[in-house]
């Protein structure tokens, strides 16, 4: 048994957040043979070896700062698009929503392990073994479902760190325009474009942890600062539209379901838990977590919204006053995203890198393939942001198309292929439960990600 740590990389909205966990192997009692256990007698949690498990407290840490990045900031916007009352409902919704989704999950994933007798699956295995033990007509597309829900990632992933790219360079020529220097986005993202391949070569993440740390450190420096300035002087709530326009509300769905798509991170964490029975439950890890998450993310849009009603940007960081401390929250913002890049970037780089080197067989080819590998993957994000310029709309986009998927559309497909018949059929109110809610997805993602490209070429 190998006793090397592996690295855990936490979810698409979480670029500052990677962890460490050990290898989830079955534990082989040296003593003699083992005596067969029954599949009802398998506990996944038991045969897991694990020398540094997370304990609750850990666990909810990382779960935090898993859901709590660039999406909070862009929170106040997406009340733009839902209107300052109809925001508040359908952030809470939105998040009990997502949650659930979480929690279907772990729960398949927990079930897929006692029937294959694994310690631990993946996002993408456990959509791949759920569909090889679902109805038999769906068993041939086992595979190509794990494909897509890779694909998925690194689309999500690829967004998140486009998103990152525009963030920085937007910021910074705001904190520019302080010293009257007055440069085009399009040219911070040329300046950044070297910085961020440097720090995107970095393979290694041990080395990139400590930089994950001042990065956390900043941006929670950053988000108390921006509740001091939309705090101060609210204006009355009759200012701005309690419920937007019906043409806008995809728009709110993208960026809310953007903000909400942690799910990546919640397997690696279960996993790697002292006692993952304590994960789920009404008032497990998960549950405290997300209503954390969900009573921030809506305390900021709810905030936000009403100090700068339309005017608010794609992030709040953009409608601070043009004083020092503002500008500094804007300057250390984008430095945190900044060097949260590389962390980003290793998801992607994760999954399409192995295929990659499948494909070559020159020791040439294979020597400077990742590197190569790595400035394309890169020059996609560069070009995206440069192409589209417009922070609230990739978001948004980003949102719509890719997380909706990850978030709401697979968790109860996977929860039906796993239980059909038996634990759940046409007649069980979990089946039509899980249908409306993929059918939710699913409208989110059409419409979402039609108005989000009808917004981005409006305003280019």
């Amino acid at each position: 048994m190998s006793d090397e740590k592996q690295p855990l990389l936490t979810g698409p909205n979480s670029p500052e957040n990677v962890i460490e966990i050990q290898s989830a192997e079955p534990v082989i009692n040296d003593d003699g043979p083992s005596t067969e256990k029954t599949k009802g007698d398998y506990c996944p949690a038991s045969e897991r070896c694990l020398e540094y498990p997370t304990s609750n407290f850990d666990t909810m840490i990382h779960l935090l700062k898993g859901n709590i990045g660039t999406g909070i900031l862009a929170m106040p916007d997406a009340f733009k698009n839902a209107g300052l009352i109809f925001g508040v409902f359908c952030t809470l919704i939105m998040g009990a929503m997502c949650t659930h989704c979480m929690h279907i999950l772990v729960q398949c994933s927990h079930e897929l392990c006692i029937r294959s007798e694994k310690p631990a699956l993946s996002f993408s295995e456990v959509i791949e073994d759920s569909f090889l033990s679902g109805p038999i007509v769906f068993r041939p597309y086992a595979k190509k479902m794990r494909a897509l829900v890779n694909i998925f990632l690194v689309i999500t992933q690829l967004g998140f760190c486009c998103v990152y790219f525009l963030f920085v360079a937007t910021n910074l020529q705001d904190t520019m325009h302080l010293f009257r220097i007055n440069l085009s986005v399009h040219l911070y993202l040329t300046l950044l474009f070297p910085l961020i391949v440097a720090l995107a070569m970095v393979k290694n993440l041990k080395y990139l942890t400590p930089v994950s740390l001042v990065a956390s450190i900043m941006t929670a420096w950053g988000l108390a600062i921006t509740f001091y300035y939309i705090l101060q002087d609210l204006p009355h709530s009759k200012e701005v539209n309690p419920i937007a326009t019906w043409h806008q509300l995809p728009l709110y769905f993208g960026t809310a379901i953007y903000a909400f798509e942690g799910i990546g991170v919640v397997l690696p964490l279960e996993n790697n838990m002292k006692t993952p029975e304590d994960f789920g439950g009404w008032n497990g890890v998960l549950n405290t977590g997300m209503v954390i998450v969900a009573a921030l993310y809506t305390a900021v849009g709810f905030f936000g919204y009403l100090k700068y009603g339309d005017s608010v940007q794609g992030s709040i960081t953009l409608n601070l006053p043009n004083t020092l401390l503002a500008q500094s929250v804007r300057f250390v913002m984008a430095a945190a995203i900044f060097l949260s890049y590389g962390l980003q970037f290793y998801v992607p780089m994760n999954i399409v890198w192995p295929y990659v080197k499948s494909k070559l067989s020159s020791e040439n080819a294979l020597k400077h393939g990742e590197a190569m590998t790595r400035i394309a993957l890169i020059s996609i994000t560069f070009l995206a942001a440069a192409m589209i310029p417009n922070l609230s709309g990739i978001i948004s986009l980003v949102g719509a198309f890719s997380s909706s998927a990850l978030a709401l559309i697979f968790p109860p497909l996977i929860e039906i292929m796993t239980f059909w018949p038996d634990q759940l059929g046409k007649n069980d109110w979990k089946f039509w439960k899980d249908i409306v809610i993929i059918v939710f997805g699913v409208t989110g993602f059409l419409f979402g990600t039609y108005t989000s490209i009808e917004n981005i070429l409006i305003k280019s």
